[in-house]
């Protein structure tokens, strides 16, 4: 199994930043792509970055510009970079990875963190 453990959440005032970051553990397994969602109240999940194993990315267009995730393969890390935040930014964030390990056949499978709450308010 794979496990996530994010960080980095808390208040912050409009139009400042927060760095959010996931750790990966477990004992053996392959990393494919690390994504990060939000979950606002009443509202659905919303994938908003994903970086593949070779480093491409893509943003969903709420958070294009303002927001950059990025990694640390070697300490099986992701960040996620949040400038220009909004009260709409509002919500709980949450660590993927779509990941194979020996338990799965080493076929891939999203694996989730606990979320992290992030709050944008003056």
């Amino acid at each position: 199994q794979v496990q996530l453990v994010e960080s980095g959440g808390g208040l912050v005032q409009p139009g400042g930043s927060l760095r959010l970051s996931c750790a990966a553990s477990g004992s053996s397994f392959r990393i494919d792509a690390m994504c990060w969602y939000r979950q606002a109240p009443g509202k659905q999940r919303e994938l908003l970055a994903t970086i593949r194993r070779g480093g491409s990315t893509n943003y969903a267009d709420s958070v294009k510009g303002r927001f950059t995730i990025s990694r640390d393969s070697a300490k099986n890390m992701v960040y996620l970079q949040m400038n220009s935040l909004k009260p709409e930014d509002t919500a709980v964030y949450y660590c993927s990875a779509v990941a194979a390990t020996p338990t799965t056949g080493w076929a891939s499978r999203d694996f989730w963190g606990q979320g992290t709450q992030v709050t944008v308010s003056s």
